[in-house]
């Protein structure tokens, strides 16, 4: 098991506790699309497995070894790469520059790392020397992804990757996280969209009130009607188009764009 975390306690205080027994498992080269309701602890889930918060207890193990005891620095050299959903990129800095700027484990791969993403990523080659703050969301998104590529992870950790996204670039960016699933680097993606991280997904978790309580392989997750009418705010829908009747229960994970086939080509220059 590529990563192996169970029993997380943790919060942003001593009277704040956002997850109460959380457990995530990852296997080499695979995806786990996360999903849940607002304030489930899905985001907090992922910042505890990259090191941003304390635990207060549980364990994680990376590849066997424990880890909740030294820093997210460490963490990164051991390969675990976190992209937060905001203040992901240097913005006064132009795109070079912010890769430069994720290659700080290893130095002496800048160069040769800076060069393959630049090949797999045509537009922000395009825009190597753009100031970051210039580009459009979803090439903002694409450059921070790169950024964690540039230490090689293992595994990579993605938060809400598509919010405040059109849905042509959402799909777009979408098909980029399926070319770099398909390279073999393991994914665990918080989604808003959970329709679509299922589309891309191994398997899913729910994780509700910082517990989870539903884990399987995510085609059958998404096919499950309960899943569908609790999670994804539809009601006996066909996986592929159609929009969903009545009020939306969570809106943090209802559908807003239909997701590429991640078998398709990859990705396409971002708008």
């Amino acid at each position: 098991m590529l990563l192996a975390a169970e029993g997380l306690v943790c919060g942003y205080g001593a009277a704040d506790e956002i997850l109460h027994g959380a457990a995530l498992t990852v296997r080499s080269g695979e995806m786990v699309a996360i999903i849940g309701p607002n304030g489930a602890g899905k985001s907090t889930l992922l910042k505890a497995v990259a090191g941003m918060i304390r635990l207060k207890s549980g364990t994680i193990r990376l590849n066997g070894t424990a880890v909740e005891r030294i820093s997210a620095r460490e963490r990164a050299r051991l390969g675990i790469a976190f992209v937060p959903q905001e203040a992901n990129i240097f913005p006064s800095m132009t795109v070079s520059e912010n890769l430069e700027m994720g290659g700080f484990l290893e130095p002496s791969a800048t160069r040769r790392r800076v060069s393959a993403l630049f090949e797999r990523f045509p537009i922000l080659a395009e825009k190597k020397r753009t100031t970051a703050r210039t580009l459009s969301g979803g090439q903002r998104q694409v450059l921070a992804m790169a950024m964690a590529l540039m230490v090689a992870p293992t595994l990579l950790l993605l938060d809400e990757p598509s919010a405040g996204l059109a849905p042509l670039a959402a799909g777009q960016l979408f098909s980029a996280i399926a070319s770099i699933h398909r390279e073999g680097t393991a994914i665990a993606m918080v989604e808003q969209n959970a329709l679509a991280a299922l589309a891309l997904a191994d398997r899913g978790l729910v994780l509700v009130d910082g517990r989870p309580v539903r884990e399987g392989e995510a085609r059958a997750m998404a096919a499950d009607p309960e899943v569908r009418r609790l999670f994804l705010g539809q009601q006996d829908l066909p996986l592929a188009g159609g929009s969903a009747p009545g009020p939306t229960p969570h809106r943090s994970t209802a559908i807003a764009t239909r997701p590429p086939d991640p078998s398709g080509p990859g990705p396409h220059p971002l708008i």
